[in-house]
């Protein structure tokens, strides 16, 4: 940042914040704000950990490979389904912060409201884009006969639970920038444990509960998304009015309301862009690792990446926290004070994931022998991924957290601007070119991933320095 913009935030005292956050110093409200996410993000590891596990043990020899490669492109497509309603939980979160930050409660129940209806809204959108759409993504991915049919018999299931996780990501967004995280934690509880349950049940479970392949793993998503939502509503319903509680059902908050919906939908638009352009440039790097000449290439990417997610849990919730105090501190107009978050967070984030990397090295076999067990293919083509990953995760740190804080802000429009341009770049244009000379290897893919984090990292500490995401209007 330079010199003159640091003398104009030393010109605003440190904000106070609202409720028991304001009683408390910065540590102790990173800590109070991180640990229920933490905690969720867990949860949510283990049971995409037991659909894989799940997965792996449903066949052997060629099947479980072509199993593990639908359940791959699953999982991706996955993230896709989610774009929209990631998008309108951006908005909310943005604009609860603020208003939470203001101190003006009715403004953040409205925000509340208007984001459970965007949610749904959301979530039908996405539920039509996967519906008509899945068969055109498989046949484009170079999967074998069986593998598209896997992957087809699961997505067709998966859509169905669009409505209800837009309207709980929408819930679970505005009670975090509220400051209640343990909500949110408590109804992913919910949802995991349902997910895990129901799906055990439908793959391996007695007649005529079980027998249901991955769709069965797909119906357990389903039932946990609708657990999740109806616990988040009643937990809503039973606090009314409760000493310090901000967020409630409110009819008033709850009927339509143009410019509270204009705002998050302005927030949240550049935020679907950079997600969908993301996707589109994941779907390069999906579709040239399905292309490699050695089969079970997208089994082992994806294995990786949940071996890799493991340092996710702490990043994202040390992220999660960091957004909603960055938002509530420009809400209290003290500028200075979000900037203090940012960075404390940011060494935080840093030093963990960096450690959890250096774990993945130490015990990449036995990590990824857990999820493919017996699967010889798999451990020799998935454990050197995490070589690179190790290498790789002070950036992804610096990506997570700078990018969460900056979209906390409502600065959605840069972020897209710079990720999207620096991905483009090299997830397609680097990836391609080095794909056409015919030496293109799994390892050298994750390389290329890891060199584009890299300059991610650097551009997004630059813009935080730059300071103009400050300026951000919600």
């Amino acid at each position: 940042m330079s010199e003159e913009k640091t003398v104009e935030l030393q010109k605003d005292s440190p904000g106070v914040l609202a409720g028991k956050l304001g009683t408390l110093s910065l540590w102790r409200q990173v800590v109070m704000l991180a640990i229920w996410p933490l905690l969720e993000n867990t949860l949510t590891f283990l049971v995409g950990i037991t659909d894989i596990m799940i997965s792996s043990r449903m066949a052997v020899g060629p099947e479980r490979v072509a199993i593990l490669d639908a359940m791959g492109l699953g999982g991706y497509v996955g993230w896709f389904f989610n774009i929209l309603q990631g998008a309108v939980a951006i908005g909310v979160m943005a604009l609860v912060s603020r208003a939470c930050g203001a101190r003006n409660e009715q403004e953040a129940r409205c925000g509340m409201g208007q984001g459970l209806w965007l949610g749904i809204a959301a979530g039908l959108g996405s539920w039509l884009l996967l519906r008509f759409g899945a068969g055109t993504m498989i046949q484009h991915m170079d999967l074998s006969s069986a593998a598209a049919v896997y992957a087809a018999d699961y997505l067709e299931v998966l859509a169905i639970s669009g409505p209800f996780c837009g309207g709980m990501m929408a819930l679970n967004a505005a009670l975090r920038a509220s400051g209640d995280t343990r909500t949110p934690f408590l109804a992913m509880v919910v949802v995991n444990v349902v997910n895990a349950g129901l799906s055990l049940l439908f793959v391996f479970g007695p007649t005529p509960w079980g027998g249901h392949g991955v769709a069965g793993i797909a119906w357990g998503t389903v039932c946990g998304w609708v657990a999740g939502l109806l616990t988040v509503s009643i937990a809503l319903w039973w606090r009314r009015g409760g000493e310090g509680v901000v967020l409630y059902w409110q009819a008033q908050a709850l009927r339509f309301h143009r410019q509270t919906q204009a705002r998050i939908i302005r927030v949240g638009i550049p935020q679907s862009l950079e997600v969908a352009g993301m996707w589109l440039i994941h779907y390069v790097g999906i579709r040239t690792i399905s292309q490699l000449p050695i089969e079970g290439s997208l089994g082992a990417h994806m294995i990786a990446i949940r071996v890799e997610s493991m340092s996710f849990l702490p990043g994202f919730a040390i992220a999660t926290a960091a957004a909603a105090l960055t938002g509530q501190y420009l809400g209290a107009k003290s500028p200075i004070m979000a900037v203090r978050v940012v960075r404390f967070c940011w060494k935080m984030n840093v030093v963990v994931m960096s450690l959890l990397g250096i774990g993945f090295v130490v015990f990449r076999e036995f990590l990824v022998g857990l999820l493919a067990a017996g699967s010889a293919e798999h451990l020799a083509m998935a454990t050197p991924l995490l070589i690179v990953c190790a290498f790789s995760q002070p950036a992804f740190a610096t990506c997570i957290l700078l990018k969460t804080t900056m979209r906390g802000a409502g600065a959605t429009a840069m972020v897209m601007k710079w990720a999207f341009g620096i991905m483009v770049f090299f997830r397609i244009g680097v990836l391609l070119t080095v794909k056409s000379t015919g030496h293109l290897t799994l390892m050298g893919v994750w390389t290329i991933f890891a060199i584009d984090l890299t300059v991610q990292s650097l551009a997004f500490a630059w813009l935080h320095f730059r300071g103009k995401w400050l300026q951000a209007k919600v």
